[in-house]
């Protein structure tokens, strides 16, 4: 069997249509992926549950980043900060005054609309023209107080970016483990973001995960570490399966950069919902640290080991949003095709990221003989690889079809041969093909 970034490429070799979003949005409810959060009692907009398969799906994509980006380097160094921070951190970043959309609201049936994601001349609702006033602005940040006094002082705000929490343990870092330039540190977690109007499945949420690397580097060399970081996010895109065709760069003009940016590169990625943002790479040079410095009065200089030479750090930052980093896998993976006259919808997930290495199976589950078997070939194959479903619900037609549909590369079935001569019955997902192996092979 080929395994891996190879055999994935083997089976993705021809052009693939674009999946509809609904269809993506049907099987991963349908198969146990994502839920609609707070489902049960009508949902809560912004909000998504993962289930059993989107929770080894989601932590296989998150997997990756880190192995990738922190065990496999000598310079980075993993942080994971509070969620709830001093509110003086949101105001030295600028958070506070800047963390805004434009928000618009139609006089004739009061909904509420980001005005740069819609056309101002007609209610997208209620469909009256020229109902929308002059935008004004939105801070998304969640607001909430800290203990029992609910005033100015115990203001706290959910974080809306891992970033300030990699920041604010800098020195921390520094003075703990004495680094050498250029370092970074890497940090996963929960942000949240009052979205205005949260859509298209999981790309826009309310409450999401980030992946972020804040990488310190000297003033005149963050060109150098730019360019580095803009080649890491492409080797990081292959090792998701993510076609390079489908991933394009764009160069952000300094109208449209964040306030802290001095150069930012986006690569987008071509969705069901169109070309869109899947990460960014964000030049802050100094920005942070010393907003920092200045509002805390504690020192954030580097000071070069061996040298009086002393100077701020400039920043290099590669960040992406768990979800959108999901929803490109779930995109890319999704395939219909057709089998002995039959539509087929199969997730080609590669090898590495399938949330169900293999299914195993007796042929047939009124054989107790043939039960007993496979179940010891289920303890052993799930000893070793640990993601291994055991699937003896239908006839075997409908076992392959459903193993498709979650993705799994691979089903092991235990037959009559087995109790023969021991080799089992091995098909695989892309092609459909059937091997006889021993199970030690697989």
């Amino acid at each position: 069997m080929l395994t891996g970034k190879n055999r994935y490429n083997a089976a993705h070799m021809s052009d693939q249509n674009t999946p509809k979003l609904e269809d993506i949005v049907s099987l991963c409810k349908r198969r146990g992926f994502i839920f609609p959060g707070s489902d049960v009692y009508g949902g809560l907009s912004g909000t998504w549950d993962y289930g059993p398969l989107g929770v080894a799906l989601k932590r296989n994509v998150m997997n990756v980043w880190w192995k990738m980006f922190v065990d496999e380097r000598d310079d980075m160094y993993g942080v994971d900060a509070a969620i709830l921070m001093n509110q003086k951190v949101w105001q030295a970043s600028g958070h506070v005054d800047t963390f805004t959309d434009p928000l618009v609201e139609c006089s004739n049936c009061h909904g509420r609309f980001r005005a740069d994601k819609i056309d101002l001349s007609k209610c997208p609702t209620c469909g009256q023209k020229d109902t929308f006033g002059e935008p004004k602005q939105f801070n998304m940040m969640f607001k909430t107080n800290v203990g029992p006094v609910d005033d100015e002082s115990s203001v706290s705000y959910l974080r809306p970016e891992t970033a300030q929490g990699i920041f604010t343990n800098y020195k921390n870092v520094l003075d703990s483990f004495y680094p050498d330039l250029p370092f970074g540190i890497a940090q996963q977690g929960k942000a949240f973001r009052n979205e205005i109007s949260p859509r298209d499945f999981i790309f826009r949420d309310r409450e999401l995960e980030q992946m972020e690397i804040e990488y310190f580097v000297e003033p005149a060399k963050w060109e150098e570490a730019f360019e580095l970081w803009r080649q890491q996010w492409h080797k990081y895109f292959e090792a998701l399966g993510l076609p390079a065709e489908s991933i394009h760069e764009l160069e952000v003009e300094e109208a449209d950069r964040a306030h802290y940016s001095k150069r930012t590169v986006d690569f987008e990625f071509d969705y069901p919902i169109g070309k869109e943002e899947l990460a960014g790479l964000a030049y802050r040079t100094d920005f942070d640290l010393r907003n920092i410095q200045d509002a805390s009065k504690k020192n954030m200089e580097y000071t070069v080991k061996g040298t009086n030479e002393r100077f701020i750090p400039h920043v290099i930052e590669p960040t992406i949003g768990v979800e959108r980093a999901l929803m490109a896998v779930l995109t890319t993976a999704y395939t219909e095709d057709e089998v002995n006259g039959e539509k087929r919808i199969v997730m080609k997930f590669p090898e590495h990221l399938a949330p169900v290495k293999f299914a195993v199976s007796p042929l047939l589950k009124n054989k107790p003989e043939l039960v007993d078997k496979a179940k010891e070939i289920y303890r052993n194959v799930k000893t070793k690889y640990g993601n291994v479903m055991w699937d003896d619900n239908g006839n075997i037609g409908k076992r392959y079809r459903r193993q498709d549909e979650i993705g799994t590369p691979a089903c092991i079935v235990i037959d009559f041969q087995t109790l023969e001569d021991g080799t089992v019955t091995v098909r695989d997902r892309d092609t459909t093909e059937q091997k006889r192996m021993n199970p030690a092979e697989i």
